[in-house]
């Protein structure tokens, strides 16, 4: 078996910008909807049985009480930030398994399935959705490999080693050296990646450096470290049948109607009669 889990906010924005390099400023006020509903049937279509998408159910997190500078919400377009709790409850009415984080983010919730799904005996691969390079953490050897849509990517742990330099387990420690503009933090003044790699390859972990490497500002690293490292311990699911996909709920049909999308109950229809 092999279990998918999906970034739903990074799909969401995907789709959005994607229809607006064609609708010219026109936005459909579901559209973004719709084509991450679409995605996910895709890959049923192709025989993903077993998944969960992931949102961010609000921006903010934990993280900002400790930075900040952390990202926010703020700059998120009202059209876009409208279509976030329409997805959840499309996902819900496809029959799909979502978690709407909200002291937590989407790629918490991310590492913490895929931590969970990796555990359980009868699970081949857990293939973790995710562009951000942050979710590169998750990887392990083979089981787990982080599947990067943009870069039209599958990463193991050796796929890992070779874009960013460091073993998965290091990446909090690269972030929190080199900086995440995305993210919202800046990293250690005077450390790019290639040199925040090289340390991190000589000395291991940033709490193994010695003293002098990073003196005043090592509490600082230490710090842009805790925000890097995605939690692991969301209490998500029990049993991995709960992620296996049955079919569409009834809802689903309204939703075709609330998208005025024709194709969508079909689609889910023939996806299930092809994976009965």
């Amino acid at each position: 078996m092999i279990v998918h889990v999906v970034d739903g906010t990074y799909e969401l924005f995907r789709h959005f910008y994607g229809q607006r390099r064609f609708n010219k400023g026109k936005d459909k006020p579901f559209g973004a909807v719709a084509g991450v509903l679409h995605t996910i049937l895709e890959m049923i279509e192709g025989g993903a049985t077993y998944l969960g998408v992931a949102t961010d159910h609000v921006i903010e997190s934990f993280r900002n009480d400790l930075w900040p500078e952390y990202k926010t919400g703020a700059g998120i377009e009202p059209a876009l930030f409208r279509q976030f709790q329409p997805l959840e409850d499309a996902l819900e009415a496809m029959g799909v398994v979502v978690w709407p984080m909200v002291e937590l983010e989407a790629d918490d919730a991310l590492a913490s399935a895929a931590r969970i799904a990796a555990e359980d005996e009868r699970v081949e691969q857990v293939c973790v959705w995710a562009n951000d390079k942050d979710l590169a953490q998750c990887v392990v050897g083979q089981r787990v490999v982080q599947v990067d849509r943009r870069a039209k990517e599958i990463r193991d742990a050796d796929g890992v080693r070779r874009k960013f330099g460091v073993e998965p387990s290091r990446i909090p420690d690269l972030l929190a050296l080199a900086g995440d503009a995305q993210d919202g933090y800046p990293g250690i003044a005077g450390i790019g990646r290639m040199t925040a790699g090289r340390l991190i390859n000589r000395y291991g972990p940033i709490e193994a450096f010695p003293e002098n490497v990073l003196g005043r500002e090592r509490e600082l690293a230490l710090l842009f470290k805790r925000l890097a490292t995605l939690r692991t311990d969301a209490p998500l699911f029990d049993d991995i049948e709960s992620l296996r996909w049955r079919g569409a709920a009834p809802g689903l049909a309204a939703w075709g109607d609330r998208l005025a999308d024709t194709r969508l109950v079909e689609r889910a229809a023939a996806a299930r009669s092809g994976s009965a």
